[in-house]
């Protein structure tokens, strides 16, 4: 596996330690969370280039780490967050296709 890919799991499951912890701790909610990846996730889609310039395989690797972070957000656990690994399958499971791919 590239270094690289190993730094953004470690990165993403430290964002979503810390979204986990200010959930706990009352000072924003899992819905407060969810509506501002949600906003990045659609604004990073809007993009020209998302629909111009890549595949449906590159826009996947672009909207991945927001799309862990919505599921690790509504994964809250007291106990703490599920493994990267679980994390990512359920990534895969939720994964709507695009509207050029139908």
């Amino acid at each position: 596996m590239n270094v690289a890919n190993l730094q953004l799991e470690g990165l993403l499951m430290a964002v979503a330690a810390v979204n986990n912890i200010l959930v706990h701790r009352g000072i924003l909610s899992v819905d407060d969370i969810d509506m501002a990846l949600r906003k990045a996730e659609a604004l990073v889609t809007s993009e020209e280039r998302m629909y111009e310039d890549m595949s449906p395989a590159n826009r996947d690797a672009v909207c991945f780490p927001l799309r862990l972070l919505q599921v690790a957000n509504r994964a809250q656990f007291e106990s703490g967050l599920p493994a990267f690994c679980e994390l990512t399958r359920q990534v895969g499971m939720t994964k709507q296709p695009y509207n050029d791919q139908m």
